[in-house]
């Protein structure tokens, strides 16, 4: 596992040449499906943004990440991909699905082989990622656990 935290500010390295890309300012997530959609890279002195899909990401490690580049197009000019809501998980708020607070998300781990995201942990709590509902401009919906059902 990896934290988000530990991710954001690597530098992003093409798997050919190991020309640098840039350095990963966030990762966009799918919270219904409860992956890593995509890598936002900070590229260059004016600070543009470009965007890799995750499936081609081939290695993420403590000191950089490693993308494709026989997708036959240049890596880091991915765009967004239709018809799936991506936002940065860091820093959002967290609200169950019946609109009680859970605090704000601090972190995140996740399988850096498939993105998958395994917990969330919250100014409150620790939660598994199988509670996330979905993920919006307001929140991150989370489902209630038992115990806040009372």
């Amino acid at each position: 596992m990896i934290l988000f935290s530990r991710v954001r500010g690597l530098p992003v390295l093409t798997d050919g040449d190991a020309r640098r890309l840039g350095a990963v300012r966030a990762l966009a997530v799918d919270a219904g499906a409860g992956t890593v959609t995509q890598v936002r890279i900070r590229r260059g002195l004016l600070r543009r943004e470009t965007v890799t899909p995750w499936r081609d990401v081939i290695a993420v490690t403590e000191d950089r990440v490693v993308v494709r580049t026989d997708t036959g197009e240049e890596a880091g000019t991915g765009g967004t991909e239709r018809g799936t809501r991506q936002r940065d998980l860091l820093g959002c708020r967290v609200l169950t699905e019946t609109g009680e607070e859970r605090g704000t998300v601090l972190d995140a781990a996740l399988d850096p082989v498939t993105g998958r995201i395994e917990t969330i942990r919250t100014s409150l709590a620790e939660l598994r990622a199988d509670r996330m509902l979905g993920l919006g401009d307001h929140a991150l919906v989370v489902r209630a656990a038992r115990a806040d059902r009372i």
